[in-house]
């Protein structure tokens, strides 16, 4: 009954704090005080601290803000233009034309980035005006780039899978090897959709972009060459098991910086804009697995994990039943929280649970950022959808419209991921990584 009893004030507690405005992380800290101080007789203060102290003072937490601050740095520089210029002269003859490179920049551009507020950001300032100059419909320009940034959470390095690993104590390299074929397979998809509308659309009727040779599109490919190089330094690195995580992180800071530098784009004003950022960005995330870590405490005080996962073992479930609960229970979970809250705030109960049908905690950490990428674009708090408003100054209602499409390509992919579960394991098992 006590653990019925701390599920119910848990509810009410956070749902009153969310409510109120407080701070996520804030929200966790005070549900997890209030249940240990009314159902258990462990000093709160002393708990607090040993759990705090234990999430932030993690070594696998250290390659979070390298990751974010690599980000910002990519931000301020060129890269974005860059980008375009060497994608759009080979994706002008395909079936949906340059509506291309938002997919294919995104996914570049996740490969050094990891945030899907950042990738959105970066490659859309650059090809939301040149598409819509070029006559493509703006629901497409909004959409495919609304959906599509995503991948930022997933293929590597992805921040919400180095937060996931932490959590639950698994490696962050083999995570991120997990996240690569996924993502390059969700990336295709959401070409293949571009190349069929094109063909069935009836306003699709951009301008033609003017015919170059092979030659002139090898020679626009060089403006690919910077971000090609950082992301193989970065991912290749920890590909070949020459380094952790937190390494590959380190050098990507510094090979970011070296772009910047090189590009002319790096000054003392972008250089303390994106360290701020970074802190910014590192503290409030790392605020939240302080409270995730201490409300898991809490819970485990009571024994309310324990009794929910022997709850859904009564119930019988398949793996099939259990991951298609979850997926609903995540996508309705997203439309309130952003994904790194989801992520940190079920993650204590979800684990037994998956543990206890056989589902490996690797290939579901792959799934449970594709469901939290659902979240990025479904209303009411979908971040990408505002980043989208705020870059177009539509409504939320076009923009999350524009974005639903995508939204349902990522359900079909969850389906590709039970069927095939080889996609997200077998990286991992086969390829030699670092420890970390």
């Amino acid at each position: 009954m006590e653990q019925v009893e701390f599920a119910g004030l848990f509810l009410v507690v956070l749902f009153f704090l969310l409510g109120t405005g407080v701070w996520v992380g804030l929200a966790l800290v005070g549900v997890a005080f209030v249940g240990m101080a009314l159902f258990t007789a462990r000093p709160v203060g002393d708990a607090m601290i040993t759990a705090m102290w234990s999430s932030a003072s993690s070594w696998s937490l250290t390659a979070l803000p390298l990751f974010i601050w690599m980000g910002e740095i990519l931000f301020r520089t060129r890269l974005s233009e860059d980008m375009f210029k060497g994608l759009a002269p080979w994706m002008a003859r395909l079936p949906g034309g340059l509506l291309h490179t938002n997919i294919v920049g995104c996914t570049i551009f996740a490969a050094v980035s990891g945030s899907s507020a950042a990738t959105l950001t970066t490659v859309g300032k650059m090809t939301v005006p040149e598409l819509k100059k070029r006559g493509y419909p703006e629901r497409m320009v909004i959409g495919t780039l609304a959906g599509a940034a995503t991948l930022g959470l997933m293929i590597p390095p992805s921040l919400t899978l180095i937060v996931y690993g932490v959590t639950i104590n698994e490696s962050i390299t083999k995570l991120f090897m997990a996240g690569i074929l996924p993502g390059l397979v969700l990336a295709a998809m959401f070409m293949a959709y571009l190349v069929i509308w094109a063909k069935l659309a009836k306003d699709y009727a951009p301008t033609p972009e003017p015919k170059i040779s092979f030659a002139e599109k090898v020679a626009a490919s060089r403006f690919l060459v910077p971000v090609i190089l950082l992301i193989i330094a970065v991912i290749g690195s920890m590909y070949a098991g020459l380094a952790t995580a937190t390494e590959a992180a380190a050098i990507g800071v510094l090979g970011s910086l070296t772009l910047a530098a090189l590009q002319g784009s790096l000054d003392a004003k972008s250089f303390l804009a994106s360290l701020m950022g970074a802190t910014r960005t590192s503290a409030m995330i790392a605020l939240i697995l302080c409270g995730a870590a201490f409300l898991s405490m809490a819970m485990g005080f009571t024994g309310l994990p324990r009794l929910l996962a022997e709850w859904i073992g009564s119930l019988g479930l398949s793996k099939f039943q259990l991951l298609m609960a979850l997926l609903v229970f995540y996508i309705v979970l997203g439309c309130f929280l952003d994904g790194i809250s989801s992520v940190v705030l079920t993650i204590s109960i979800i684990e037994p649970m998956i543990r206890s049908v056989g589902i490996d905690v690797i290939w579901f950490g792959v799934f449970i950022v594709l469901v939290v990428e659902m979240a990025q674009i479904t209303p009411p708090v979908g971040f990408n959808l505002f980043v989208m408003q705020g870059m177009t100054g539509h409504q939320m209602g076009f923009v999350a419209k524009a974005a639903f499409p995508m939204f349902l390509i990522m359900v079909a992919m969850v389906f590709v991921m039970i069927l095939v579960p080889d996609l997200a394991t077998w990286l991992p098992d086969h390829l030699t990584l670092a420890p970390g």
